[in-house]
């Protein structure tokens, strides 16, 4: 697809809804990267959906968040750099 592009998806205020845009950028055959950020996900059934949505989706989420460290890979600040750097589009949420 001629308009494919790598997007980043930074999770900072709304885990949620950003699960759920970074499945959904997917249909249109963009390349997504979600990181959650600022906090851990919270474990709410909603949450637990869009999870599945993302797997399902082949987005492997990635963290800044120390605590989530042993279920995701961690992005120092380096490594964050290096994403947004790469990424043709940032969505902030």
């Amino acid at each position: 697809m001629a308009n494919e592009r790598d997007i980043l998806v930074l999770a900072r205020r709304d885990h949620t809804e950003a699960m759920r845009v970074g499945a959904g950028l997917t249909i249109f055959g963009h390349r997504v990267r979600l990181v959650f950020m600022t906090h851990p996900v919270e474990e709410t059934a909603a949450n637990a959906e869009q999870a599945e949505l993302l797997e399902l989706s082949d987005v492997a989420p990635e963290t800044t968040v120390e605590a989530m460290a042993d279920d995701l890979p961690l992005l120092d600040a380096a490594g964050l750099g290096a994403a947004i750097a790469a990424a043709d589009r940032v969505v902030n949420l």
